[in-house]
């Protein structure tokens, strides 16, 4: 028996108390390296906390993650995940920043149920204690504080030399080579799982993957709770998110997957593109598509049923018993289901599908099918009702392997048929209708129709009486104890089995690695099948991975599926000479639509789905950041400017060049004069930064400001006037920044103002709008950069065509026409600059003559006053 005793490990004032183990009958030394101090600095949370966690597990699972860092000035995390519902650990070192925000992002990912941290980092709390335990209520996790001792670089190392699948050994040792923290974090969690949770893996069971930092997009929860990834922000149990759009898996296993990818879609071009050919073949071949659907609905949740088979409790129980023979029936089924996705795939030619063809061949499966054969009866078949599945459990095994196993049979028999023959006594003896029914609870139990009764009361015989709708059921004494008998013979038949289902399960163990690869491959095939489902119905297209972010008519995924065929797409274009655009509309013009339709399209698109549009191409993105409003009130952007605030500074401090960013009504909390300067700033920092970023804003000097700033452009949501005082949205993308149409001078048209006073407004706004725009046109610096702007525009041009793939006659066509058109743009400057500065020089000569004038007037009335009024006689 493993003792478990709880340490005194004094935490910090006013913090909470977690639970400490210690496992004295394990002990262990191990070298630390040292790295540096550790820094006694507390970090605020990586990012603002939402009110509940936006990337809450699908279902409930059991996963122990550890968690260990370095002492340094640059942190690394090590991070070890055990997944004991779907038997497979994770294992990632990361080279994080101040703030931990990739090792945040990790643990929303996988959302363990329990945080696994050595003790010593409770006193004094670590920077990344600190930021695990304010993130606690968001990942829904406990935290536990485990011995120093259990974390040992040579037991990781030992528990992947025997846990590990024997051909995966040496790939997994060589990829943790040098990653200390990682190692010891997975001695941590299954030393963990087998004293504390008292659960163990037999040799060469487990999937340890080694997981590296780079190969997938990050996107923190602020992004994936504003984008709807997997729940949507109104009713969570709507499937109008991303994941509710693209979930058409038909297996736990396809849908698990999809989630994942969803939260990390993946970074490597080739990678995708294997993905997008076995999409398009099946959405082009449809006896291959119809074959698959068909094949994928027999499977069960094998993730859940392999790992059955690998854990081993240290206390086997009668329960463990019976449920491994429910295990190796669900295994038969999910090994019967594999060879028709076999056939499903037989015409199939893309790399991915034909893979997936191969594992699943008759070939690799046909040992196990033998093993399962010569111990379980052909006939048996997993059921789902209580009474069908203890029948298929007591004659799951072969007749003849077992001579007390066949009489114990007999006797289960007898007791079951002395059951229904008390049934049929009963209803004899007091002429009333009756069924016997069974349940996991009460085992055989009466039900009786209300109106058998005709307002008669049950006799004495019937016990344990209660009503449901127009049901009476009911048990008698003889019942139950027939119940009692029933079971014993049960049990008896099933511990007789165990020693030959045992026996199958060992030797079943020894195929799990292929076991586990056709799973996963089946998951796969799920996922893209149902990426195939969606774009089989609806209009998508395959998106090119290239340097430029292009796509014709974008429509968003989700508000799409809601508004059927009112939705009005939109086309989007980017590259480094346009990756600042600034978007100005009216509201509920369609901003903040067509913003997150771009970064929803390409999660899409990194994930290998094709994606709502005609034509779209992609650069592959290694971070992705929404700062969305939530709320188009006033009210709550004032209470929320300093949540604001905090989630766009954890942006600035993570955005690169491989980055996308949506900004939605920045600065809306505060007053004009702060909001625009905040504004103007982080725009000019988003700019530096070179990601592409899409900047929602309502300050129209801000798009002023920035006009001519290498990199930005302005676009706006058209809106139309209709005569003079109704508004249409027109939801369209277009050049520039919105106009000033004067919208609040329409609006007060309809309020009865004087005639007088509307004509006065309309005066003075076009007054100021033409100074406005004079000073602007005016600017020899705004000219300057708007020459800088069209030759590197040019630059861009040449570049595309050099990588291009026009050659003679019409690149020499396409080379003349971008002549011509520079030629024509540059002299249009010019004769602007040039007119601009004669109408500086003569504006400039009229105001010496109006200053001339005015102070001749004045130097005359000056004049005549100092000057003393002569008589009639003095002037002649």
């Amino acid at each position: 028996m493993v003792s478990r005793r709880l340490l005194s490990t004094p935490l910090t004032s006013g913090s909470t108390s977690y639970p400490s183990y210690s496992y004295p009958e394990y002990n262990t030394t191990t070298s630390r390296p040292r790295t540096g101090r550790r820094s006694n600095g507390r970090p605020g949370t990586s990012r603002p906390r939402t009110g509940a966690s936006t990337i809450a597990r699908i279902e409930a699972q059991q996963v122990i993650c550890a968690v260990s860092e370095s002492r340094g000035i640059s942190p690394t995390v090590g991070l070890a995940f055990v997944n004991l519902d779907t038997g497979e650990a994770v294992i990632c070192q990361i080279c994080d920043s101040q703030t931990y925000v990739r090792t945040i992002h990790k643990l929303r990912v996988y959302g363990p149920s329990e945080i696994l941290i050595v003790s010593s980092a409770a006193n004094p709390k670590s920077k990344l204690f600190s930021i695990v335990e304010e993130n606690l209520e968001v990942l829904d996790s406990k935290l536990t504080l485990l011995d120093r001792r259990y974390w040992a670089e040579t037991t990781g190392l030992d528990y992947i030399q025997q846990l590990a699948f024997a051909e995966d050994v040496e790939a997994i040792k060589i990829s943790v080579g040098g990653n200390y923290f990682a190692v010891c974090c997975i001695a941590a969690a299954l030393k963990y799982i087998e004293l504390g949770l008292s659960k163990t893996f037999p040799f060469h069971s487990l999937r340890i993957k080694y997981e590296p930092s780079e190969g997938s997009m990050m996107i923190d929860v602020s992004t994936i709770y504003s984008l709807e990834l997997i729940q949507n922000l109104q009713n969570p149990k709507s499937r109008d998110c991303l994941f509710g759009l693209l979930n058409e898996t038909l297996t736990p296993m396809g849908s698990r997957l999809l989630r994942s990818n969803i939260l990390q879609p993946l970074t490597d071009p080739e990678t995708l593109n294997i993905r997008y050919d076995a999409l398009e073949e099946l959405t082009t071949k449809e006896e291959v598509f119809f074959a698959t659907r068909s094949a994928l609905k027999s499977f069960l949740d094998a993730d859940k049923i392999l790992t059955a088979l690998i854990l081993i409790p240290t206390k086997p129980s009668l329960q463990y018993t019976e449920q491994s023979v429910n295990n190796v029936i669900m295994l038969k089924q999910f090994v019967n289901s594999v060879n028709p996705i076999y056939e499903a795939l037989t015409g199939a030619r893309s790399t991915m599908l034909t893979n997936i063809r191969d594992l699943c061949s008759p070939e690799n499966i046909a040992p196990v099918q033998d093993l399962i054969n010569a111990v379980i009866n052909e006939d048996t078949t997993f059921a789902n009702q209580p009474l069908e599945l203890r029948n298929q459990r007591t004659y799951a095994v072969k007749s003849g392997v077992n001579g007390l196993l066949d009489v114990a049979r007999t006797t289960f028999k007898e007791a079951m048929e002395d059951a229904y023959q008390h049934s049929a006594e009963l209803s004899q003896e007091y002429n009333i209708a009756l069924d016997l029914k069974f349940d996991n609870v009460r085992h055989f139990f009466i039900r009786i129709a209300v109106s058998e009764l005709e307002n008669r009361l049950l006799p004495p015989v019937f016990t344990n009486v209660f009503r449901k709708k127009n049901m009476v059921e009911c048990q008698t004494v003889e019942l139950m104890k027939r119940n009692q008998k029933i079971t014993v013979s049960h049990q008896e038949v099933i511990l007789m089995s165990d020693e030959a289902i045992q026996g199958l399960i060992e030797e079943v163990r020894g195929q799990m690695s292929i076991l586990f690869k056709i799973c996963e491959s089946v998951a796969m095939l799920d996922m893209i099948s149902s990426f195939a489902q969606l774009v089989t119905s609806q209009d998508y297209v395959r998106p090119q991975l290239a340097d430029t972010l292009a796509i014709k008519s974008a429509r968003h995924p989700i508000r799409e599926k809601i508004q059927h065929n009112k939705f009005v797409p939109n086309d989007v274009y980017a590259t480094q000479q346009t990756r600042f655009q600034i978007i100005t509309g009216c509201n509920m013009s369609g901003k903040s639509t067509y913003i997150r339709s771009i970064a929803l399209m390409a999660v899409m698109a990194q994930i290998g789905s094709f994606v709502p549009a005609e034509y779209a191409s992609f650069p592959i993105l290694h971070q992705l950041f929404a700062r969305v409003s939530m709320d188009d009130s006033i009210e709550a952007n004032v209470s929320t400017f300093a949540a604001e605030m905090r989630e766009t500074a954890f942006i600035l401090r993570n955005i690169n060049k491989r980055s996308m960013a949506i900004v939605d009504e920045l600065g809306r909390g505060t007053s004009t004069r702060d909001g625009l300067a905040i504004a103007l700033a982080i725009a000019e920092a988003l700019v530096e930064s070179r990601a592409l970023v899409w900047f929602v804003t309502h300050f129209r000097d801000l798009a002023a400001i920035m006009a001519e700033r290498n990199g930005v452009i302005s676009l706006h949501l058209a809106v139309e006037l209709i005569h003079g005082d109704t508004m249409k949205m027109l939801y369209k993308i277009a050049e520039g920044a919105v106009q000033e149409s004067h919208y609040g001078l329409a609006v007060a048209r309809v309020v009865p103002l004087p005639p007088e006073v509307l004509e006065r407004a309309e005066q003075v706004a076009h007054r100021l709008e033409r100074q406005a725009l004079r000073r602007k046109k005016t600017s020899v610096a705004v000219i300057n950069e708007r020459r800088r702007k069209l030759i590197l525009n040019l630059k861009e041009h040449l570049v595309q065509a050099h990588n291009g793939t026009m050659e003679g006659e019409v690149l020499a066509a396409w080379l003349k026409e971008l002549q011509k058109e520079f030629v024509v743009r540059m002299t249009a400057i010019d004769t602007e600059a040039a007119r601009a500065e004669l109408e500086n020089a003569s504006e400039s000569e009229e105001e010496v003559q109006r200053e001339d004038t005015a102070m001749t007037l004045e130097s005359n009335d000056e004049t005549h006053q100092s000057i003393p009024a002569l008589s009639d006689n003095e002037i002649y």
